[in-house]
């Protein structure tokens, strides 16, 4: 049975302006957060500042995107990304174990998943990080599909 996860989406060329990697669309994708956990102000200059405000990372070539949309995915689809994003774990982040970088991994994952079983198919979804005292907060905004205008999607940021 098919559960519901975001795929990277463009709407236009400004992803591939103002993010360091930028995702494909199609690619399959997670809010990333974690990637932010021990920046402070210092770090969020440029590019990487708009990666932290606003960017979904990609799964298959871990880039940014600033849109995702809702779509299916089967149980074999998602056991591969946790797979690949628990590898990401070990050798970017130096998890301690298979099994640390394993369970982080799927609680990602599960996160996602959560996020998009109530909405329909084809549902824009942006994120929104703000760095607080108690750490990365992030916050979701949808899009309908039959609500989209492009004014509401359209949304570009400069990479400083």
């Amino acid at each position: 049975m098919s559960v519901k996860f975001p795929r990277t989406i463009r709407l236009d060329e400004s992803d591939g302006n103002v993010f360091t990697r930028p995702a494909e669309s199609g690619e399959w994708a997670i809010s990333g957060g974690f990637e932010f956990s021990n920046w402070s102000e210092a770090d969020m200059t440029g590019k990487a500042r708009q990666a932290f405000a606003n960017g979904w990372l990609s799964l298959d070539g871990f880039g940014r995107a600033t849109f995702v949309a809702v779509a299916r995915i089967e149980p074999q689809e998602l056991e591969q990304l946790t797979a690949r994003l628990a590898e990401h774990f070990q050798v970017v982040y130096g998890a301690p174990s298979a099994e640390a970088a394993r369970r982080a991994a799927e609680q990602e994952v599960e996160h996602t998943v959560s996020l998009c079983e109530d909405l329909d198919l084809n549902t824009l979804i942006a994120v929104q990080r703000e760095l607080t005292e108690a750490g990365v907060r992030e916050a979701y905004r949808t899009i309908k599909p039959s609500d989209a205008a492009l004014d509401q999607v359209a949304v570009h940021g400069t990479p400083d």
